[in-house]
């Protein structure tokens, strides 16, 4: 049973003025013309504002190049599918009955783009300031744990360092299957790496993202990464 999205505002903090915005923003567009994409269109361009400028001044001696592979590391859709369910939108999505059939209130593309359309609400149902203060609460530890180093190379590129290093045979990726719709695809990858016995893996709304996450895992398995 889908749970109120006065529930979930009030777990969120903000008490909407308009209430059809806030469900709206939780609507996918599964369930017909009505939906989010619209409210994610705005959202995003607020997030990546938000997180430029919060960048912009953390880290006043990074170029143009380092500011915008950090800020799509904060930005990226893993992040924001984090963030969606450390908020349980998952919960409280609106979805059309074969998104509900194929269990998309989990996928990470779908939790992502609700993520940008509550922000796209809540800076139409406030102001910008309003917006801002909640996407630097949902991202400050992860603003703050960002290391300049390591946010510059992704875990691919970390894990081939690593590995030529030590004279290892580079890593190689498998995919071992694709799950869902042409528009809404989950993709699992096995990474075949020289020291660890059992191939890690990774899932994505991508190839590429699920390599990467695989990437990662194989990186924590060879303990470079914790």
């Amino acid at each position: 049973m889908i749970k109120p999205v006065s529930d979930l505002a009030r777990r969120i903090g903000h008490n909407f003025s308009d209430e059809s915005l806030f469900e709206l923003a939780l609507t996918h567009r599964s369930c017909g013309k009505k939906n989010n994409e619209r409210l994610e269109f705005l959202g995003d361009s607020i997030l990546n504002f938000v997180i430029a400028d919060d960048l912009f001044a953390r880290f006043p001696s990074a170029k143009e190049g380092e500011l915008s592979r950090l800020r799509a590391r904060m930005v990226k859709g893993v992040t924001l599918s984090e963030v969606a369910r450390e908020l349980g939108l998952g919960d409280y999505l609106r979805l059309g009955s074969g998104e509900l059939k194929s269990g998309g209130y989990r996928r990470d593309s779908i939790l992502a783009d609700a993520v940008e359309a509550i922000i796209g609400a809540i800076y139409l149902d406030s102001d910008m300031e309003t917006a801002r203060s909640y996407i630097l609460s949902w991202f400050d530890e992860r603003l703050k744990n960002l290391d300049m180093n390591e946010s510059l190379k992704d875990s691919k590129t970390r894990l081939q360092e690593f590995l030529q290093s030590r004279r290892l045979p580079l890593p190689t990726y498998d995919l071992i299957k694709v799950e869902g719709e042409a528009h809404a695809q989950t993709f699992y990858i096995e990474c075949q790496v020289q020291g660890v016995d059992k191939a890690p893996k990774g899932t994505g709304s991508s190839r590429r993202q699920a390599e990467q996450e695989a990437a990662k895992s194989a990186l924590i398995a060879l303990q470079v990464e914790k």
